[in-house]
């Protein structure tokens, strides 16, 4: 690469923040300009309002003015996708790596095939790592690699929620809701769309077709009220902990399983143990089982909750902005990880030790 790759930054939420630091630091990354959701985050420089030093970067809500800076590549943060957002930056031919709601498009029903056309009209890419269950395929894929047979794939990932602040995409996965709500499957099955993306991803890494799509989840209550970050209470009898399981079928077996086990709190009926981190299991010849766990760096000072959200959000952030090289050179349309080359952790590397985000 001859050039640092010019880049705009949309929103400045949770995920967003992290994007942020990580583009700052990026040595082939180069912020150009930063879109604000929200009208009280315009004119205010980027680097603050995500807790950085300033970056000389404002924020604006100005989308023309965005797109006029004909940047390589705009990292899509917000917490739901807008579609006609989406298809707006493509056209204007400049390419997108995103967070939210896309891994495959599918899901998206007819707003895909205009998607693509938008890709075609700009000669631009989109690439989306799902902000759940995120960049995890791509090890499973990896390690699928490391088998002369595969029976099965098998991807659980594990986490207790309490310290995260995000009713606005837990409430309609079913967390908070009456135990016995008649309709409560069917909520967490369309709030864990994503995962039909998932299961097609890796099914196209081994080469075969899903006959079918199955999820089936399991529910546990909580005992006492629980009083969550942002005033958000669980009462008791209600929700706080979703075992997720979506499961591929192909010639009437089933050959790929995405679960999720989430909880909050310790109150739970009944009671679950919960890892920390992401297992996954690759059936065949041989079985292979990684288990992935996260811990601070041995510099890392947090004094706050959020700042051990914040950390934990790095594994959402990155995987897109890792992409972005890959995606500024593919060919128009939706990639995924199996159309991408392997994806380079370049220009992360600590410069003295010490970075902007520390």
């Amino acid at each position: 690469m001859t050039r640092r790759l010019r880049v705009v930054q949309w929103t400045t939420g949770n995920v967003g923040r992290k994007s942020v630091h990580a583009i700052a630091e990026n040595s082939l990354l180069e912020l150009v300009g930063c879109y604000a959701w929200s009208p009280d985050k315009v004119g205010r420089d980027v680097g603050g309002l995500c807790g950085i030093e300033p970056l000389g970067v404002q924020a604006t809500d100005d989308v023309d003015a965005l797109l006029g800076l004909k940047p390589d590549c705009v990292v899509y943060n917000p917490m739901f996708a807008d579609v006609d957002e989406v298809i707006r930056i493509l056209r204007a031919g400049i390419n997108v790596v995103t967070t939210s709601e896309l891994i495959t498009g599918h899901q998206l029903g007819p707003a895909r095939d205009r998607i693509v056309d938008a890709c075609m009209q700009g000669d631009s890419t989109i690439f989306g790592s799902g902000i759940n269950p995120g960049f995890i395929q791509l090890l499973a894929i990896v390690t699928a690699g490391l088998s002369d047979r595969v029976d099965r794939i098998c991807i659980v990932e594990s986490f207790d929620t309490t310290i995260y602040n995000s009713p606005a995409t837990e409430i309609p996965m079913g967390f908070g809701r009456p135990i016995d709500q008649p309709d409560l499957p069917a909520l967490t099955e369309k709030g864990s769309g994503i995962f039909r993306e998932a299961l097609l991803l890796i099914a196209d890494a081994l080469g075969v077709d899903l006959d079918e799509m199955r999820c089936d989840v399991e529910y546990a209550q909580t005992t006492e009220d629980l009083l969550l970050p942002g005033d958000w209470t669980i009462e008791k009898g209600c929700v706080a902990g979703i075992d997720l399981r979506w499961r591929g079928i192909a010639e009437g077996r089933e050959v790929v399983e995405a679960r999720a086990v989430w909880t909050k709190g310790q109150s739970l009926e009944p009671r679950w143990s919960t890892n920390f981190g992401y297992t996954v299991t690759v059936e065949g010849r041989p079985t292979i089982k990684t288990t992935l766990s996260f811990e601070p760096p041995p510099d890392f000072h947090g004094e706050s909750i959020d700042d051990y959200i914040m950390l934990g959000l790095t594994i959402t952030a990155m995987p897109p902005i890792t992409a972005i090289p890959a995606v500024v050179s593919a060919p128009p349309g939706i990639a995924t990880y199996t159309d991408l080359p392997l994806l380079l952790p370049r220009g992360v590397l600590a410069r003295n030790g010490r970075t902007r985000a520390q």
